[in-house]
């Protein structure tokens, strides 16, 4: 579009925005930053521009797609060659640090593609898996980690520990067969008499530990789960705990 002085040639708002390549809405949020200012109306009630306002957005629109924040183009617009550098110097260290921190922000978004990795140490992460693998619910995958997140916030050197038990525990396919079993047994009823079966199971299992510590009462599995079987609403894992210690 060629731009020519005289009433007759004057530019609407909308072929002024086309003119500079940007769009009305953007030519009202200048006016209103005071970047660039607005002309009277004609006897038509329109505003009118003329050369120089194109100038003047062919530069407001040029700085702020080179990344200068609204708020300091009005001070660049007016700057001497001195403090021009100067402001584009400032303006580029800090994109510079809001890159680094778009950087982080997307490490931290791979990073949840890993699951459960982005909140628990890689062995409990494996350990969440392999309880996956051989059949346990998500529901209740779920419930372990969170309570090992928990575990490992209030005693990060105990939950270290209790992580190798896991895994080992996991080895034993009577284990396996006996927490999927428990796994079941989450929405039975307190009172279901299957669940003494589960419960004598478990503490025989136990029981028959050769080596490692005695479980902790926080322990994420079976009838050692009692942080987690408040926090599941399980009544019938509530009695599988209940017995187990009782029996």
């Amino acid at each position: 579009m060629r731009l020519m002085t005289g009433a007759r040639h004057l530019l609407t708002i909308g072929q002024l925005a086309g003119y500079a390549g940007t769009t009305v809405k953007a030519v009202r949020v200048y006016h209103d930053r005071g970047l660039l200012a607005e002309p009277p109306r004609d006897d038509s009630g329109y505003r009118r521009y003329d050369a120089g306002h194109a100038i003047q957005l062919v530069k407001i629109r040029t700085l702020a797609e080179a990344g200068v924040p609204l708020a300091r183009i009005k001070e660049l617009l007016t700057a001497g060659p001195d403090r021009f550098a100067a402001a584009v110097d400032e303006i580029d260290l800090a994109l510079s640090r809001r890159a680094q921190e778009i950087d982080r922000a997307r490490h931290r978004i791979a990073q949840l593609r890993g699951g459960d990795r982005l909140f628990v140490p890689a062995k409990v992460a494996g350990y969440l898996e392999l309880l996956r693998e051989n059949g346990i619910s998500e529901r209740t995958v779920r419930l372990e980690r969170d309570l090992w997140i928990l575990m490992r916030g209030a005693a990060p050197e105990p939950a270290e520990g209790w992580i190798d038990g896991k895994l080992e525990a996991v080895a034993d396919p009577e284990f396996l067969e006996l927490y999927r079993d428990y796994d079941a047994a989450f929405g039975w009823s307190a009172d279901d008499p299957r669940l003494a079966g589960v419960a004598e199971r478990t503490r025989r299992w136990y029981a028959g530990r050769a080596t490692g510590p005695e479980p902790d009462p926080r322990d994420p599995v079976i009838a050692q789960l009692a942080a987690l079987t408040a926090a599941a609403s399980s009544p019938a894992w509530a009695r599988i705990a209940t017995l187990a210690r009782t029996g």
